[in-house]
C-alpha cells in the first residue's frame, strides 16, 4: 500500500508539502499541487483514518451515547446524525449502556469509551448522568451536546423539546373530543422528561375541573411489553374510562395489541393517544394518534452547534422546536354511554 512518503518521492517534493496537499491545509503552488495530485492518482494512494487524524489534528469522528440500542425511538435519531455527519465528511461512533453497573455507571463508561477512541465531540442522550459527571470531563465538556436532557453546568449545550407542552396538548386533544374519564400509562418516574409530560397532562385536565387525584395511573418502562401489561392491569381493575394516554408510542402500541386480543375496539370502545409520533405510530393498528415531538429539528440543531464548536463552522442553530398532535384513527369522540369492560 502506497504511503505519503511514496507520494512525496514520486512528486519530487518534501513530506511536509505532500502532507499539506493531502490535508488541504497550507499554501502550495499550483504546479506543485498538480504534481502531488498526479502522484496520488498514479499510486492509488488513500490516506488511512489514522493518517488523516495526524495530518488534520482531528479524528473526524463524533461519538454518540444512547442508553439502549433497541426500540423505535433511538434508531431514527441515529440515522439523522449519521446522514449529516457523512455529508460533512465525518463519522459516527456509537456507545450504549452495557455492563453490570447501574444506568449512571454505564453512561460514564460509555462516554469514556468514546473519548478514548479520540472522538472530537460527544452527543449524549441520557438522564442518568449528574452535573458532577459532566464537570469531571474537564475541557472535553466544552465539546459535547446533550439531546432531550438538561444539565445545569452546560445549559447552552443542551437541546430538548417542551415535554410539558406536549403533555398539555395530549390532554387538550382528549378534552376537545369530550373525554373526561381518562387513564394514563406513564413512563419511569425517575425520568425528568416523563415527569414533565405527565405534569403537563394533569395540569391541563385540572384546568377543566377534572379531579386528577382520581385518575388511574400506571408506571411502566416505555416498552411495548410494559404497555401490554399496564393495559391488562387497567382492564382488570374495572376502571371506567373512555380514553387512555400513553407516555410514549411503544407503550401505546403494546396497549393496542392487548386491547385487540381482549376484544376491545379502538376507538369505538376506548380511544388511545400516544407520545413521540415515531414511525410505529403511523403503522400500528389502528393507526395511532400521537403527540408529535420535533426530534429531527432538535437533533439537527444540537448537531450543528457541536460541529461549530469542534470544527469552527458557522452552521445555523435554533432552539425553537414546534410541538403538535398528529391525528389518526385511534381517537374518536367519547361515547355518550360508557360500558365497563371485563
Amino acid at each position: 500500500m502506497a504511503t505519503i512518503k511514496d507520494v512525496a518521492r514520486l512528486a519530487g517534493v518534501g513530506l511536509g508539502t505532500a502532507s499539506r496537499v493531502v490535508s488541504g491545509k497550507g499554501s502550495v503552488s499550483p504546479a506543485t499541487l498538480e504534481r502531488v495530485r498526479k502522484a496520488i492518482d498514479e499510486l492509488g494512494f488513500r490516506p488511512s483514518h489514522a493518517a488523516r487524524a495526524l495530518l488534520s489534528g482531528t479524528s473526524r469522528m463524533i461519538g454518540v451515547y444512547i442508553p439502549a440500542l433497541s426500540g423505535t425511538f433511538y434508531t431514527p435519531i441515529l440515522q439523522i446524525i449519521d446522514t449529516e455527519l457523512r455529508a460533512a465528511g465525518l463519522h459516527m461512533v456509537v456507545a450504549f449502556g452495557v455492563g453490570l453497573g447501574d444506568a449512571r455507571r454505564q453512561a460514564v463508561e460509555g462516554i469514556e469509551f468514546l473519548i478514548e477512541r479520540g472522538c472530537d465531540g460527544l452527543i449524549m442522550m441520557t438522564s442518568a448522568l449528574l452535573d458532577e459527571d459532566i464537570a469531571a470531563l474537564g475541557v472535553k465538556k466544552h465539546q459535547l451536546v446533550a439531546l432531550n436532557h438538561e444539565f445545569n453546568n452546560v445549559p447552552e449545550q443542551c437541546f430538548t423539546v417542551d415535554h410539558a407542552l406536549g403533555g398539555r396538548l395530549a390532554a387538550r386533544t382528549l378534552l376537545d373530543y369530550k373525554h373526561r374519564d381518562i387513564a394514563i400509562i406513564a413512563g419511569p418516574a425517575a425520568l425528568a422528561d416523563n415527569v414533565a409530560r405527565i405534569d403537563g397532562f394533569m395540569g391541563e385536565l385540572a384546568s377543566e375541573g377534572i379531579d386528577t387525584s382520581k385518575i388511574w395511573v400506571a408506571e411502566s418502562d416505555f416498552s411495548p411489553a410494559g404497555g401490554w401489561a399496564a393495559a391488562k392491569e387497567l382492564i382488570e381493575s374495572g376502571t371506567p374510562c373512555s380514553a387512555l394516554f400513553c407516555a410514549n408510542d411503544e407503550m401505546a402500541v403494546g396497549a393496542l395489541s392487548y386491547f385487540q386480543e381482549a376484544g376491545i375496539s379502538v376507538p369505538r370502545d376506548l380511544s388511545v393517544i400516544g407520545y413521540d409520533d415515531t414511525e410505529s405510530a403511523a403503522f400500528s393498528a389502528p393507526r395511532l394518534t400521537s403527540v408529535h415531538m420535533p426530534w429531527r429539528e432538535m437533533t439537527l440543531n444540537g448537531l450543528n452547534m457541536l460541529l461549530n464548536r469542534c470544527y469552527d463552522l458557522q452552521r445555523p442553530v435554533s432552539r425553537t422546536f414546534p410541538v403538535s398532535v398528529t391525528l389518526r384513527a385511534s381517537l374518536a369522540k367519547a361515547p355518550s354511554t360508557r360500558k365497563k369492560k371485563s
